[in-house]
């Protein structure tokens, strides 16, 4: 594995494709670290700035810490998995790959996150969120597990406003502060937890080393947006 010292290398160090595994230290407050990275696996030790992992194109991005605004903007394919905790605006119109945060995320997490066709977006947060995850959502799926947080509320105010598409799967019995009339509430079966969670929740937990049946245990709610409102019938089904 290489190891570069960002203070002494440099950001241009870091190519759309990676020769081999590189570790990248000394981050602190560096954007658009990995950014359109298209393959390879980069570590980052540190604290990385805004943009990270911003268009993202099918290469993995694990950081060992924290992550600030703006994390896997507009990514396309690939993995980004954040030890710590996200801040504001993480995956903001992501159209492929997984985005797995251990910790909690700021506010606009999955803000108009995409599908098309086999290529969905995947957001996985293992704390919690704030106000306004999923806004606008246009399709793939994103998960809160609350861990750390049970029996507390795990989203912020206006979870899922103007979501038109995809899933928000939450780890709660709790309704979310402030849902809007034109979104569905519903519980997740057993079924659809062993065959759409399961599969999702033990990547998250295999890219942590932590126990996947810990992340399932508990009952799960669904958001979703109510096709017989008028504004979800002016988008294209994804």
């Amino acid at each position: 594995m290489k190891v570069l010292d960002i203070r002494k290398n440099g950001l241009r160090s870091i190519g759309r494709q990676l020769g081999e595994e590189t570790t990248l230290t000394g981050c602190l407050g560096e954007r658009y670290i990995g950014c359109a990275l298209q393959e390879g696996i980069l570590h980052v030790e540190g604290t990385p700035g805004n943009a990270l992992a911003s268009y993202l194109d099918g290469g993995t991005v694990l950081v060992d810490g924290n992550a600030q605004d703006a994390a896997a903007d507009t990514m396309n394919a690939g993995l980004l998995a954040i030890k710590g905790s996200a801040g504001d605006a993480l995956a903001y119109g992501m159209r492929g790959g997984r985005v797995y945060v251990l910790g909690d995320a700021g506010y606009r997490a999955g803000v108009h996150m995409k599908a098309y066709e086999d290529r969905k977006s995947i957001l996985v947060i293992g704390g919690k969120a704030g106000s306004f995850l999923g806004e606008y959502l246009a399709g793939g799926i994103i998960i809160v597990l609350g861990l750390g947080h049970e029996g507390e509320r795990i989203t912020g105010y206006f979870c899922g406003n103007g979501m038109y598409a995809g899933t928000i799967y939450l780890r709660t019995d709790q309704t979310p502060l402030n849902l809007s009339d034109k979104l569905l509430k519903r519980d997740v079966d057993t079924r659809e937890k062993e065959s759409v969670l399961r599969p999702i929740i033990t990547d998250f937990a295999s890219a942590f080393s932590i126990p996947a049946e810990k992340c399932l245990e508990g009952s799960f709610i669904a958001i979703e947006a109510d096709g017989s409102k008028s504004y979800s019938q002016l988008y294209a089904a994804v």
